[in-house]
């Protein structure tokens, strides 16, 4: 069981949303894992997006001991949010919660739809529903928002086993990288692994150039921009997508799914290593 994070060094479009979106659907369909993809944002529908059709979105009425059409207890991270600070909050309520995408493999625990008042203080219920989730699913895969304050960013990469560190190939995106790794020593640990998200192979800084900039031991991973991916994830048909490429190789959309593959194992392969160190 395992904690991975998908981080962003700016708010720029990184892909670091997409690129977590990618990794869980590939793993739970791939590696037959249990996994919970979860959303810390702020008036975002980006993952949401990617699973759901506009038209078609629904929303759960859970109430304390499951499905309760009568209950007044919100769905998703509020309803989680009140029963954490409720005492009554155990880790197998956690799916009641959630959005199912694959049964038994790949669930998601949507961000908050709210005032950003009101989204401080249910941020600072993630931290422990992240560790009892820990306990329940293979893997919790965590999409850090920037709007998170940065005390429990920092509380969530400190409690995280891996942490996906994604960056964008402009210069200055890289340079702020640089700074942020120099001032902060959560980013010099192995745990780290550095990804390009929306990789635009042609671009002079290629994975190779920004891998010697950086003076980093190991390549920084990639993942390249997909029209079929990204045009999936504003039509609710990533699982589809996914499905589709497990059947099907072309040359447009082998580059793709090799590197999202690669991305998965180097982070199975990671989490190998450092649990071999403990």
């Amino acid at each position: 069981m395992a904690i991975v994070t998908f981080w962003g060094n700016n708010k720029e479009h990184v892909g670091k949303t997409l690129s977590a979106v990618a990794v869980a659907t590939h793993m739970a369909i791939e590696h037959n894992k249990k996994i919970l993809l979860i959303s810390t944002s702020l008036n975002d529908e980006t993952i949401e997006n990617c699973f759901f059709e506009q038209n078609k979105k629904t929303t759960k009425n859970i109430g304390l001991f499951g499905q309760n059409a009568n209950s007044s207890i919100q769905s998703g991270i509020e309803g989680l949010d009140r029963i954490v600070r409720s005492n009554k909050f155990t880790a197998n309520l956690i799916t009641d919660y959630t959005k199912i995408i694959f049964k038994d493999r790949l669930e998601l625990l949507l961000g908050f739809e709210g005032q950003e008042s009101e989204y401080k203080q249910i941020a600072e219920s993630y931290i422990q529903i992240i560790e009892l989730a820990n306990t329940y699913y293979d893997f919790v895969f965590v999409d850090l928002a920037t709007v998170m304050p940065i005390p429990l960013q920092d509380e969530i990469i400190k409690m995280s086993d891996l942490v996906v560190a994604t960056l964008s190939q402009r210069l200055r995106a890289i340079n702020n990288f640089l700074d942020i790794k120099t001032k902060n020593p959560l980013f010099k640990d192995p745990k780290v692994l550095l990804l390009i998200g929306r990789y635009d192979k042609f671009s002079k800084y290629t994975s190779k150039n920004i891998t010697r900039y950086l003076g980093e031991r190991n390549q920084v991973l990639t993942l390249p921009y997909n029209t079929q991916y990204f045009e999936a994830a504003e039509e609710g048909k990533v699982a589809d997508l996914f499905l589709k490429f497990r059947k099907i190789e072309d040359e447009r959309n082998s580059f793709f799914i090799s590197e999202v593959n690669r991305l998965s194992e180097n982070i199975l392969y990671r989490l190998q290593i450092l649990q071999q160190r403990r």
